[in-house]
């Protein structure tokens, strides 16, 4: 799997959640996977310990200073809190500076697990998310340009 390398500060990550809706990010956390490793002694042979892949975990992926055009995704944060878990799939893409596409990342069955609003203000007409975390079950692809 690749990565991107350095994305300025000025690049946009636009998050499409598959039936809830469209929000504009500047920051995203949490594209983690990680492999646990077990260790199994093996007996008489004492100066040697394999080392097996075990389980595969996924971190939650982390949205921060959003804006979206209506309450949608905080409705859906609002099921979770009441027990009703819908579960959607979510593509991040995220554009450089001059709209160009520089990265896209699919992740399955995921629902938000945190809300964090925003700092209120009178300007702007958009409704701003300060952190929007999800839970998923992996990522299903990575595109590069």
């Amino acid at each position: 799997m690749g990565g991107p390398g350095p994305v300025t500060g000025t690049s946009r990550f636009y998050v499409d959640i598959g039936g809830v809706g469209k929000a504009m990010f500047t920051e995203l956390g949490g594209l983690q996977i990680e492999t646990e490793i077990k260790e199994y002694a093996e007996g008489g042979l004492n100066e040697y310990v394999h080392r097996l892949p075990g389980r595969t975990k996924v971190g939650n992926l982390t949205l921060k200073r959003g804006m979206a055009q209506d309450d949608r995704l905080l409705r859906w944060y609002l099921k979770v809190v009441s027990g009703r878990i819908e579960r959607h799939n979510v593509t991040v893409q995220v554009f450089g500076v001059d709209g160009s596409k520089l990265f896209r990342w699919d992740f399955k069955d995921a629902y938000p697990v945190k809300w964090i609003g925003p700092q209120l203000s009178a300007s702007g007409n958009a409704l701003a998310i300060d952190t929007l975390e999800l839970a998923h079950s992996g990522l299903t692809s990575f595109l590069e340009r």
